[in-house]
């Protein structure tokens, strides 16, 4: 298994656990908060496809998802007091948008070369994750950063536990 095998592998795990907490969720269920200071599960869904779009569009320019007029947006630090339901979308389009932007990435994954890992990130990136690779190991691993906050929302919704 070579680093790009390795980078598809863990992100579709990664995928995987977040898919899992979120498929049996209602679009209720996602406006909830894990906690009084957290974000609720509608916005880090949303958070979550913006910021892998963002993240695709420095890594391999022209090859992110387009996101719809005015997405990205709704998901910024600005937004995430937001707890109006009809401002974001239901648990069928998060999953559908998930799965458009998921072949995307790998399209621009299919377009990197291991050599390429070892280039400089962006500049942004740059003081925590100063590879191209380091910045793709962040993609890779974003959901993942997120799905524990799922489960308290799961239990108390009363659903089963998925993994």
């Amino acid at each position: 298994m070579n680093a790009i095998e390795v980078l598809r592998s863990t992100y579709t795990t990664s995928r995987m656990v977040l898919k899992s907490y979120v498929s049996d969720l209602s679009d209720a269920d996602l406006m909830q908060r894990p906690h009084a200071e957290c974000n609720h599960l509608a916005w880090q869904l949303g958070h979550l496809i913006a910021s892998e779009c963002f993240f695709v569009e420095q890594l391999a320019p022209g090859h992110a998802f387009t996101l719809p007029d005015g997405f990205a947006e709704q998901y910024t630090r600005e937004t995430q007091s937001d707890n109006d339901p009809s401002h974001f979308l239901g648990t069928n389009q998060y999953l559908a948008l998930l799965d458009q932007v998921q072949e995307a990435t790998f399209k621009a994954l299919d377009h990197t070369t291991e050599s390429q890992l070892d280039e400089a990130g962006p500049e942004m990136f740059q003081p925590m994750f100063p590879t191209k690779g380091a910045v793709w190991i962040l993609l890779a691993t974003h959901n993942m950063m997120h799905a524990g906050q799922f489960v308290p929302v799961r239990r108390a919704c009363g659903k089963e536990v998925v993994i």
